[in-house]
């Protein structure tokens, strides 16, 4: 798909989301060279490979959860992308977007002014931040699984549910995860990779 037909694909959201998703993208092209919020390649197909990414995840979190926490949000993805679907669909939903890189904190500080929506920026290492006890937890592009679940031990209430959109990996590193964790999970095939998968888990727990 290329960008172009990615924005016109939007036409399931409503218009103001889709403004709020367009003011988003002006902003992340215009930071973008000055603090690398997304590898530079990348950019020219921001919609597909990132904006419509990041999309997917929304509708995979249980309908009961109040609290949602982005780990590593870094340019927004799939944090950002997530409080916009929000604002409109799920208004009581709390949003913390976890970034320890200042300036990237700040970016996604700007974008929720510029786009009036509400999220908590943490600029902190996610080891250092208190447990969030959030009921559901997402991170894109971060870290191998295994580093994940020991992220979602930490932040994720119990009952919650962890979701992960990973690569064409994804595989191997589940299985390498099992050999020390034990987990719940369902992979979910990738609306924008032929290869690619989001895995929702949750029962997580040391072996």
């Amino acid at each position: 798909m290329s960008d172009p037909q990615a924005r016109r694909s939007l036409a399931n959201v409503s218009r103001e989301t889709a403004e709020r998703l367009d003011i988003y993208a002006s902003l992340l092209e215009k930071w973008n060279p000055r603090i690398n919020l997304v590898a530079k390649p990348t950019l020219k197909y921001l919609w597909s490979r990132h904006i419509l990414d990041s999309l997917q995840l929304f509708n995979l979190a249980a309908e009961s959860a109040t609290s949602w926490a982005d780990l590593g949000s870094g340019g927004g993805f799939p944090g950002l992308v997530v409080a916009i679907q929000a604002a409109e669909r799920w208004p009581q939903l709390r949003l913390t977007l976890v970034e320890s890189d200042q300036r990237k904190a700040v970016f996604l500080q700007t974008v929720m002014r510029e786009t009036g929506i509400e999220a908590s920026v943490v600029a902190e290492r996610i080891e250092a931040v208190a447990p969030l006890n959030a009921d559901v937890i997402s991170a894109r592009a971060l870290a191998p699984l295994p580093v994940l679940l020991s992220y979602a031990e930490r932040h994720l209430a119990s009952g919650g549910t962890a979701l992960f959109p990973k690569g064409a990996g994804w595989r191997q590193e589940v299985k390498h995860a099992l050999e020390h964790w034990r987990f719940r999970c369902e992979d979910i095939a990738s609306q924008t990779s032929s290869d690619g998968a989001i895995l929702r888990l949750g029962e997580i727990e040391r072996v």
